[in-house]
């Protein structure tokens, strides 16, 4: 069975559809194109991280937000959030967005994340069930062991969630101190 290459959805800095590409000629030409980020976090506030597998095209054994990806044309944000976070980590949330924001980021390897990307936030308890072929392991961690981390070691981390996670930081002190 030969898989139908993906495609993202192409907008402009209004999130406004300007069409479909094939995701890897999008980030090879850096166009911005619709994305998301899925922070799910347990009742004492820690984040599940996901570190990538050793098979991906760019960022292998990184660590990353808990999933990502790109919507399908005519797919909500939540949908897609969630049929995400199903196929990477093996269940299901409530997921609600809490922002978005433009971001850009080159790789090694020629390729280049352009994103309007859409940061959701869920809870869940419990033990995910991981897909081998997305992800290599998984962990709890608290922001503020995040961020010390990050500081310290922060080539272990996706590029994209060293940029996204001081924006949902900074919202989630927010949130917390309201």
């Amino acid at each position: 069975m030969t898989q139908k290459e993906e495609r993202v959805i192409l907008v402009n800095t209004e999130d406004e559809v300007l069409g479909t590409m094939p995701k890897m000629e999008a980030h090879e030409k850096a166009l911005l194109h619709r994305a998301f980020s899925v922070f799910v976090l347990n009742d004492k506030g820690e984040i599940m991280l996901q570190q990538r597998a050793a098979g991906k095209y760019h960022s292998p054994l990184l660590w990353t937000n808990t999933c990502c990806s790109h919507q399908r044309l005519g797919e909500s944000n939540l949908d897609a959030g969630k049929r995400r976070l199903q196929e990477e980590m093996g269940f299901q949330t409530e997921l609600k967005e809490i922002f978005s924001f433009v971001y850009k980021a080159p790789f090694d390897n020629g390729l280049t994340e352009h994103e309007f990307d859409h940061v959701m936030i869920g809870y869940f308890e419990g033990e995910p069930n991981i897909n081998p072929e997305e992800v290599e392991a998984w962990k709890w961690m608290s922001p503020e062991a995040i961020k010390a981390d990050m500081e310290d070691n922060g080539k272990a981390y996706t590029a994209w969630f060293r940029i996204i996670f001081d924006k949902f930081y900074e919202h989630f002190n927010q949130k917390t101190e309201n």
